[in-house]
């Protein structure tokens, strides 16, 4: 990954794009800023599912209740 400024990525965007399609990277900065990542487009991004996870984990009982005195002042230090 290399960075270019705004006026070098205007100028030579073929350039850059060609290097992206190969797998890198260009961080396009202005006044030497990153504000934008050119990377490689991807085709068919794994889709989330809902619930996948579903009995990995249990909720305990007193998961709302206040956090005991001690706790709290921990946090009021």
């Amino acid at each position: 990954m290399h960075s270019v400024n705004v006026h070098e990525a205007k100028t030579h965007l073929s350039r850059l794009l060609e290097e992206v399609d190969r797998g890198g990277e260009v961080v396009i900065a202005k006044a030497g800023r990153p504000v934008a990542r050119l990377v490689p487009w991807r085709e068919g991004r794994v889709q989330r599912c809902f619930g996948r996870d579903a009995g990995l984990f249990e909720v305990p009982d007193d998961f709302d209740q206040p956090l005991p005195d001690d706790v709290v002042a921990t946090f009021e230090q």
